[in-house]
């Protein structure tokens, strides 16, 4: 069984010294709380140990009056009392120590008070299952922590389920009680998801198995061929359904075409009509035998 001792600084009430030290029990180990933060829910043990080291109290009947801070009152002659806070929360604990003396003697009395943080220890992390997890793919899993934030966690994703390496885990801070971790899956198979989670008080350490699958590669092979037609018939569909409009360019070169052509015709008449008249002169007229 393990057991860690703080020491609160000495309480000076009147001429009386003394310390307070608080226990919890966790598993099979008894803790000191060394920073003035308990676990609630849990059976707490609060103790004022006197120093009186000339026995000078061995006889006097001292009486303690603990209040814990939520309207809990115990009174004793014991400097122990036994006590479980059920809600997390800020608390101030107050003591009063007294005894019974005579007129002739000194009255012992004093006053001791502390400011304690109540803190909910980790419980458990529940893992919201997804559908179904795919190679490639971008995923994100949610998990249910119970514990009082701020909390710590480390997460890493180990493929096979391969033995875990804290030091190459990923580091994050958890404000609320909702834990989400964004993952793509590099590889298909078994894998496994160890998540440790920690506050002030506790600590808790989770793994959970994943199985991965290869995703769906023939549907999208079928999706993209599908697109690649749909688009082709789509480009074909404008092409036909486009009115057409003569090109200018062959609207220019039939117009220099028909005046090549009435050109080529005027010169042809031209000429014949040269010969026409050269053929119609007089014979009279003509020179030579």
């Amino acid at each position: 069984m393990r057991c860690h001792r703080f020491v609160f600084p000495p309480a000076h009430i009147e001429n009386v010294s003394g310390k307070l030290v608080f226990y919890q029990n966790e598993g099979n180990s008894t803790l000191v709380r060394d920073t003035g933060e308990l676990a609630s829910s849990v059976q707490t043990v609060a103790m004022f140990q006197i120093f009186d080291p000339e026995q000078t109290l061995v006889q006097t009947k001292l009486t303690y009056t603990w209040d814990f801070g939520n309207g809990e009152v115990i009174e004793g002659t014991e400097p122990v009392a036994r006590y479980n806070y059920t809600e997390s929360g800020n608390y101030t604990l107050r003591l009063q120590v007294g005894a019974n003396m005579t007129k002739q003697e000194v009255p012992i009395a004093g006053d001791y008070s502390m400011d304690l943080k109540v803190l909910d220890a980790i419980s458990k992390i529940e893992m919201e299952r997804h559908s179904s997890y795919h190679v490639a793919e971008n995923v994100s899993m949610f998990f249910h922590v119970d514990g009082s934030p701020p909390m710590w966690v480390c997460w890493q994703v180990v493929p096979d389920c391969r033995s875990m390496t804290p030091s190459v885990c990923t580091r994050s801070v958890l404000y609320s009680h909702m834990l989400r971790l964004n993952h793509t899956f590099a590889s298909s198979g078994l894998h496994c998801l160890d998540i440790s989670v920690q506050n002030d008080i506790s600590s808790l350490h989770s793994s959970f198995s994943v199985y991965v699958g290869r995703g769906n590669t023939n549907l999208f092979f079928i999706m993209s061929c599908l697109a690649v037609l749909a688009a082709t018939f789509s480009f074909i569909g404008i092409i036909a359904c486009r009115p057409r409009h003569p090109n200018l360019l062959q609207v220019g070169l039939q117009i220099t075409n028909v005046a090549h052509g009435l050109i080529r015709q005027h010169t042809v008449f031209l000429i014949y009509s040269s010969n026409c008249n050269r053929e119609s002169q007089p014979l009279i007229l003509r020179h030579g035998p």
